[in-house]
């Protein structure tokens, strides 16, 4: 099995699991929170704005004024420094997880500046999400991969984006997969991850998915 990296095992080492519980590990950005509606805000107080053309933001970021590409390197990294305190709940996903943390133990694996981690925490318990979360970069697979070993119960993972899907499939196949991309305008964009175990972009649908398959595991 391929170790997570040092900075994410080190906080995956300091979270207190029931092996015997299922366990969901949820992505923060375009599952819990609604970061690209954040990043549309951060991009026009600076007279720019993003074209949904396509599922990136690399070479997408345009000038109001000429509507000419506009290069900035150092976009995300400002973008968190900014808005992470700011950034808004995907609709239902508060109320969904408080519903299932009656059943199943919850985590948030977000790829994030670690310098934003108390942010994203504060940013997440305002919104009613106050679940354990784990920072870094890269795939996400190894992560998993390393939790779900150390469950006996079902295991759930979402992310928006596919190569994280597919990452979880490679490393912990065992694991149910769903690709969730809450910005209907960028889940148009995109088709199922290939390793997704279902495509899912709304909460009460994945609330209703993933209450199903713990009912019949017996949880």
């Amino acid at each position: 099995m391929t170790p997570p990296a040092p900075e994410i095992l080190s906080q995956l080492e300091t979270l207190d699991l029931d092996p015997r519980r299922p366990l969901i590990i949820s992505d923060a950005d375009e599952v819990l929170l609604r970061f690209m509606a954040q990043l549309e805000h951060f991009l026009e107080k600076r007279g720019l704005w993003i074209d949904l053309g396509n599922f990136a933001i690399n070479g997408n970021i345009k000038s109001l004024e000429t509507n000419e590409p506009v290069e900035f390197p150092d976009l995300i990294d400002e973008f968190f420094d900014a808005e992470t305190r700011d950034i808004q709940p995907t609709s239902g996903a508060a109320q969904s997880l408080e519903t299932l943390a009656a059943r199943a133990q919850i985590i948030v694996l977000t790829n994030l500046p670690a310098k934003n981690k108390q942010e994203r925490i504060d940013n997440l318990n305002a919104h009613g999400m106050n679940y354990p979360v784990v920072v870094g970069s890269g795939a996400k697979g190894p992560a998993v991969a390393w939790l779900s070993a150390r469950i006996s119960a079902p295991v759930f993972f979402l992310d928006d984006i596919p190569h994280n899907v597919d990452s979880v499939a490679e490393h912990a196949p065992e694991v149910r997969r769903i690709h969730f991309v809450a910005d209907p305008r960028l889940a148009k964009l995109i088709g199922p991850a290939k390793g997704a175990t279902t495509r899912i972009d709304v909460w009460n649908e994945a609330y209703d998915w993933i209450s199903r398959e713990l009912t019949q595991a017996g949880y």
